[in-house]
């Protein structure tokens, strides 16, 4: 019989980290505390198998698991002493979802199962605590009605807020047993109401049910947007985790919350985290209520009076504290731990590697190396190189002035302005438009997480630092404000106030995410510089890297901070670039609109001292670094009005590149004899000065590429000294990569344009995608936008052979690639497996490239 049960707790833990694939990640987790002896509710995981038979067998489980349940079920009776669905001494349960890769807040959860008119009852008897048990049942109805019966979870809140409203109560907490009892009455009365069945009483077909509901959540919308979001396989599933209930409702010595081993949005090395007295975790999580601070200093007293869990709380605090080092130490890596406290115990519902912020992630890996927990190598491996760009983002200029509105709890640094919506639908249509936007909601719940994939910042009225806002936002790198609770937000009229001052959807504010600050209209921002932990880390990646890294750059503002930034040289010099300022594409229309060649001399003539000034520009500031100047390449429609005469219907395989080089040569020449000048100018000076490299672009047959070749060798040979120069050929189109063989024996180097490349390859016009490409991305046609990370099957395999086909010609023959791919970490894992040189990207990517070339490397070591 297939095992698809793996009990935790006691003598039955059979599971561990190694199996976190089959039994997800909280109930492998929970299985390796389980045998670090520490205090862990009893309970069994149902495998990630089920799930993928599930989905395999028309929504049907295996006939054996029912079986298998129960009689997991029956050893957790045994160890608790509690029966499943008595009336006098009941078993509650949890029935928790559980992918191997955390999805915070996607999948859903039932907590208090097994509670129906008998046990709430006998709960009620057995606690001498007939709110305790009446909370708790109104709860699980609310729960089961949402997650199992597919109800609208508003239904049951409208009637909670109603019921709070009759009796001037803000808070759940302050509902009396009465109340409880009322409401747990009327919930099961709206589910007769709305079903047409009464609320199910037998415990055994809610635990059934429990687990089908849990198993569907793994294809709601927002799980399967999530996933597509940060690409999750669909096939991995959840498992699913059926633990004995521990309860923090249970009075002023009972409370639940979240605790990381580590500042998540800093690093810092100290015990962080929120807790609520008296309440459940999904209080937490929800941002119903706002939570209160662990540990001193975080937090003023909160509505209740309640202080920080270290002095509210204080034994069970020193016992989490522990817990949270022992943890750490064990597992080497920042924990994010659920916790509840149950009349002064502490019970440990789950640990995870923490979701932490770009800067955080990047404090706790160098720091943990120098405590000798990890390596550098597990270091690098541990970082994300997307995450480095947190690090990048603006900052706040210190001397601009500023209007604070408000202040609330900084959930995820960086700096933002923008347009506010107030919902997710608004925030897509805004930003369709090209805005920039903030979407601001009381608080978050995961069918916002649209809205907040296309908003730059997020900011919420309630909620802490551990909210769904909160570590969504931080996961993807988005400025976030939480529980800024001097707002309040009038959705029916489309307005908000903070501290009585009247605002509108469509005003413009700006977000600090560091600090939790709300300042009006738009504040200017600052670039970040690197250093400190940064430069640790990028330092240990240059060491094992093998991948040379440039930037794509051609002004000389450019070209600074790419070596600011340390990038090795420049990849890409788009010489057409140089032109985008009005007074020199005014030159550079009238060279591609000149009717004869006299007229077009004439200009050519005025832009020679002008090109030979941008060169020896930044050949003075790249030295002894390779400055690889492609030739003019422009697409008409980018640099012609519209209104212009031209009769090409597709400017991308249009007059561009070599063929312009080809049909005008005048034009190359001109941009040639500019190099040649400019670089013997700076040679004087700077003796180490690299030496030339010319990319000619669009090339399509080697004879249009010998061709060209002559044309600059003339131009080298009518200089005072012959200059030294290599000529590379771009492989923008796929006749060039199946002509590499030939091509390798005419051009000194290649360098692939990439973005180019797709166009021609998939016949995709990177212009225009966005009218069509979603529903591809969603019905998986593609895996991801091949303009940002390579299209491996298609591209990827052009690029294969080509550079096979030019080593087997010239072994030590150099290959690069230039196109914004060259930025993307799996991209650059690819570029590294087919045994390029280098990869050249914008400048703010090359700290990215560093570290995924150095993760490319170590991947092949392992």
């Amino acid at each position: 019989m297939e095992q698809w049960i793996y009990p935790f707790g006691g003598r039955e833990s059979t599971g561990s980290l190694l199996l976190i694939n089959l039994l997800g990640s909280k109930g492998a987790h929970l299985a390796e505390m389980a045998r670090l002896n520490l205090p862990v509710p009893p309970g069994f995981t149902i495998t990630t198998d089920v799930c993928q038979y599930y989905y395999q067998h028309n929504k049907t489980v295996p006939d054996t698991l029912s079986r298998q349940v129960y009689t997991a079920l029956q050893q957790m009776e045994h160890q608790l002493g509690r029966t499943f669905g008595d009336a006098k001494n009941p078993l509650l349960v949890s029935v928790r979802s559980g992918s191997p890769v955390s999805m915070p807040g996607m999948l859903d959860t039932v907590l208090n199962l097994g509670l129906n008119d008998h046990t709430a009852a006998a709960l009620a008897a057995r606690s001498n605590n007939r709110r305790f048990a009446y909370d708790s049942y109104r709860r699980f109805i609310q729960m089961y009605g949402h997650i199992v019966l597919n109800l609208d979870p508003y239904l049951f809140e409208d009637m909670l807020q109603w019921h709070k409203d009759q009796h001037d109560y803000r808070f759940d907490a302050e509902l009396t047993a009465e109340d409880c009892w009322q409401l747990s009455e009327q919930f099961k009365a709206k589910v007769l109401e709305e079903t047409g069945e009464p609320f199910p009483q037998d415990v055994h077909v809610q635990l059934d049910n429990a687990i089908l509901g849990v198993l569907d959540s793994w294809q709601n919308p927002r799980a399967i947007r999530y996933r597509q979001i940060h690409q999750i396989p669909a096939h991995i599933g959840t498992a699913v985790t059926i633990q004995a209930m521990v309860f923090g409702n249970m009075g002023m010595d009972s409370a639940t919350g979240v605790a990381f081993t580590r500042h998540p949005s800093t690093g810092q090395k100290i015990l962080f985290g929120e807790y609520l007295i008296n309440a459940q975790g999904e209080d937490v999580v929800s941002g119903n209520r706002t939570p209160q601070s662990i540990a001193d200093g975080e937090h003023t007293i909160d509505a209740f009076g309640y202080k920080a869990m270290q002095e509210q709380l204080p034994e069970a605090f020193a016992t989490l504290a522990e817990i949270c080092g022992q943890l750490e130490q064990h597992l080497q890596d920042m924990q994010d731990i659920e916790f509840t406290v149950e009349t002064g115990k502490v019970w440990l519902l789950q640990t995870r590697p923490g979701k932490r912020s770009g800067s955080a992630a990047l404090k706790i890996a160098v720091d943990m190396v120098a405590e000798g927990l990890i390596t550098e190598r597990q270091a690098l491996q541990r970082i994300e190189p997307s995450s480095i760009e947190q690090l990048l983002h603006p900052l706040l200029d210190s001397d601009a002035p500023k209007q604070l509105l408000t202040r609330g709890l900084p959930a995820a640094p960086g700096a933002i302005s923008g347009i506010i919506a107030l919902d997710s639908e608004s925030a897509k249509v805004r930003a369709a438009d090209g805005s920039a936007v903030i979407l601001l909601r009381n608080e978050t719940n995961p069918d916002d997480i649209q809205g907040m994939q296309v908003a730059k910042g997020v900011l919420t009225c309630r909620g802490g630092m551990t909210s769904h806002a909160a570590v969504v936002a931080r996961g993807m790198g988005r400025p976030c404000v939480v529980g800024a609770q001097a707002i309040q937000i009038d959705l029916h009229h489309k307005t908000f106030t903070i501290n009585g001052q009247k605002f509108f959807a469509g005003d413009r504010m700006t977000l600090d995410g560091s600090t939790g600050e709300v300042f009006a209209g738009v504040v200017p921002t600052v670039q970040p510089h690197i250093s400190g932990d940064l430069e640790i880390l990028l330092g240990w990646a240059d060491k094992v890297r093998r991948l040379k890294v440039y930037a794509n750059a051609e002004t000389p503002e450019e070209v600074d901070l790419a070596l600011k930034l340390h990038a090795e040289g420049i990849g890409l010099c788009r010489t057409e670039h140089l032109f985008f300022n009005p007074a020199r594409l005014n030159h550079l229309q009238q060279v591609l609109t000149a009717t004869t060649l006299a007229e077009r001399q004439v200009v050519l003539t005025d832009l020679l001292p002008i090109q030979i000034e941008d060169f020896k520009k930044l050949f003075t500031r790249m030295q002894h670094r390779p400055l690889l100047i492609r030739l003019l390449d422009p697409p008409l429609h980018e640099f012609l009005p519209s209104n212009h005469f031209r009769r090409e219907t597709n400017p991308m395989l249009g007059f561009r590149g070599a063929r312009l080089g080809v049909t005008c040569p005048e034009i190359y020449q001109m941009q040639v004899r500019a190099i040649f000048t400019a670089w013997q100018t700076v040679k004087q000076a700077l003796p180490d000065l690299a030496d030339i490299s010319i990319m000619l672009p669009m090339i399509t047959t080697v004879q249009e590429f010998t061709i060209l070749k002559q044309h600059i060798a003339a131009v080298a040979s009518s200089m005072q000294a012959l200059p030294t120069y290599r000529l590379g050929a771009m492989i923008e189109v796929p006749r060039a990569a199946i002509q590499a063989s030939e091509l390798a024996d005419v051009a000194d180097f290649f360098s692939f344009g990439s973005n180019d490349l797709t166009q021609t390859v998939c016949g995709l016009s990177r212009d225009d995608t966005s009218h069509y490409w979603q529903p591809y991305l969603q019905q998986g046609i593609f895996a991801a936008d091949p303009f940002v990370t390579l299209d491996i099957n298609g591209v990827g395999a052009l690029m294969r052979y080509a550079t096979d086909q030019g080593r087997l010609q010239h072994p030590d023959f150099v290959i690069g690639i230039c196109g914004e791919h060259g930025g993307d970490p799996a991209s650059i894992a690819f570029c590294h497996g087919i045994g390029l040189d280098y990869v050249s990207c914008s400048p703010y990517r090359v700290p990215v490239a560093r570290l995924a070339a150095a993760k490319a490397a170590l991947a092949d070591r392992s």
